[in-house]
């Protein structure tokens, strides 16, 4: 008897908790339905929605990216980099700034580009430090557009001194 009624409380507890459970998902359920509702209703309360224009990019930029390849430590380079300005005004370039001090960027600080006008920013990397490098160079213009262009290499180390001095070369003359 003791058996049968042990089952049967197990049985009560297994049907409450599976009941329970049941229940909890179907408020769980109307719940998320109901903030979803609210959610839904906030982001529209009956007045046209107006779309948000976008600022025209008018700045082309022939060459996103430029390669120096293999460069010797200690050598300067420098790349141009074109760019158009595509738009039916003139436009100003507010900044050129790099993401280091190892390179510098130069640009006409003071001259608009006229509408379908073209202008260079000359790009240098000292090349101080052995390795491969990337730095990017952001282009400010129109007061608050951006654009990135980038520059890239590898800076091997050149030897420290000259090759060192053959004494046999003077066997070789006589």
């Amino acid at each position: 008897m003791t058996l049968k009624i042990i089952f049967h409380k197990k049985l009560f507890v297994s049907l409450t908790l599976y009941f329970a459970s049941q229940m909890m998902k179907k408020i769980f359920f109307v719940l998320i339905l109901c903030l979803t509702g609210t959610f839904i209703y906030a982001q529209n309360n009956g007045n046209e929605i107006n779309p948000v224009s976008l600022p025209d990019s008018s700045l082309k930029i022939i060459e996103e990216s430029f390669d120096f390849g293999k460069i010797p430590q200690g050598k300067p380079v420098h790349h141009n980099f074109e760019i158009i300005n595509t738009g039916k005004s003139a436009m100003k370039l507010v900044n050129v700034q790099a993401s280091c001090g190892c390179t510098t960027p130069e640009w006409e600080k003071d001259k608009d580009i006229p509408a379908n006008g073209k202008s260079i920013i000359k790009v240098g990397y000292n090349a101080a430090s052995e390795g491969i490098f990337t730095k990017n160079i952001t282009i400010t213009y129109n007061d608050n557009q951006t654009k990135l262009i980038t520059i890239k290499g590898e800076v091997w180390k050149t030897p420290s001194a000259s090759a060192p001095s053959n004494s046999t070369v003077n066997d070789l003359k006589d």
